[in-house]
């Protein structure tokens, strides 16, 4: 094997194929990337890289000058730092004998050869059912994942459902604490076409933002894995077992009070109120229909804090609720919407975040806790 490729595509392509590599692995093949130029050989090819683990698959293609075809793994990790400290400029890339020279601009590495016999197949990507906008879904993903567990034991409430329907995709995620919806337009390899998954949110965060920002991602579906593949790149995961509770009920509030906020005004006084918030003490949000306004308070006895904002109220003449700060200022940051509408049925009780025209595209549940004396 022997190619020319730019440096800045060099690194690029390892690091997206090296996002899938375990830190540590008893299996040592499984801490290679494996490079294969046999599509190319005396002038333009691709230079495919691919790397995996036990959960997941990542496959990216470059083009390089191909001088000699072939394959050959290597420890990914070592190349990935190799390439950062690399020089700008085309580097030269050879198998010799038992090594993989890596080589420009005067500064030469060396790197010991993998066994390839030991090192296991790429899974296939599962049936393509259909795209989805690139820049949509990257948004659309960051938007749940905040509301994704993070405690192992209960791996389904680490991910997030992934449902199609007809021509509608929709995002859950929730902790128990906390619960986000998405819903986004998608186009359906077939009619027809459904399922509903759960992929873990650590995974799927990564994928979509490597993915790029523009074009169509190919979505892949099988009873195992999803698959997802983009201008060259192609990635799969392992689903996780378990179903997420259905967000439907918890979402139908009977009678409840509406407020209406300036979304970037409310975050940065969440923000400045939590700094007197010891641990995961609540931040009060005290709601009056006559003052047009929201006061939060945080802290107890002589360390506190307070804000007034305005705000309108509907449905009652006072409420007072309280949240805990980390997950409101989550909610509120997963919006980009200038205001915000909430539904609120009172303290300790469910409180929906959504847009203004309170469309049903982005929704965000938070239950709410008893508010403190400050």
């Amino acid at each position: 094997m022997e190619f020319r490729i730019e440096r800045s595509a060099l690194a690029d392509a390892v690091s997206w194929a090296a996002r899938v590599l375990p830190v540590r692995s008893p299996v040592p093949v499984l801490g290679g990337l494996l490079l294969d130029t046999e599509g190319g050989g005396g002038g333009p090819g691709p230079l495919r890289i691919s790397g995996l683990d036990y959960e997941a698959s990542a496959r990216i293609d470059v083009d390089a000058e191909v001088a000699r075809p072939g394959k050959v793994l290597v420890m990914g990790r070592r190349l990935l730092d190799i390439c950062k400290v690399l020089p700008d400029g085309p580097v030269e890339c050879a198998v010799e004998g038992s090594r993989f020279t890596v080589s420009g601009d005067g500064a030469r590495f060396g790197l010991s050869v993998l066994p390839l016999d030991d090192y296991p197949a790429l899974p296939p990507l599962p049936r393509v059912r259909g795209a989805v906008d690139a820049e949509l879904f990257a948004a659309a993903v960051a938007e749940v994942a905040v509301a994704a567990g993070r405690d192992d034991t209960l791996p389904a409430l680490t991910g997030i459902r992934l449902e199609l329907d007809g021509d509608t995709m929709t995002l859950a995620a929730t902790d128990r604490y906390r619960f986000a919806v998405r819903t986004l337009p998608w186009k359906a390899a077939a009619p027809g076409e459904a399922a509903d998954v759960i992929v873990s949110a650590r995974r799927l965060t990564e994928i979509a933002r490597s993915l790029g920002r523009s074009g169509l991602v190919s979505v892949a579906l099988d009873a195992g894995s999803a698959g997802f593949e983009h201008a060259g790149m192609r990635t799969t995961v392992r689903l996780l077992d378990g179903r997420l509770p259905r967000h439907e009920k918890l979402f139908a509030m009977a009678d409840p009070a509406v407020a209406v906020v300036d979304r970037a005004r409310l975050a940065e006084a969440v923000k400045r109120v939590s700094v007197v918030a010891d641990g995961d003490s609540p931040v009060q949000m005290a709601f009056s229909r006559a003052d047009a306004s929201v006061t939060l308070r945080a802290g107890y006895e002589d360390d506190v804090a307070s804000q007034r904002l305005s705000a309108t109220l509907e449905g009652a003449e006072e409420l007072t609720v309280a949240f805990n700060p980390g997950y409101l200022a989550d909610a509120l940051a997963s919006f980009t919407e200038p205001s915000l509408r909430v539904l609120l049925l009172g303290a300790g009780q469910r409180a929906l975040f959504t847009d203004e025209a309170g469309t049903d595209v982005h929704r965000h549940l938070l239950m709410s806790v008893k508010p403190q004396l400050v």
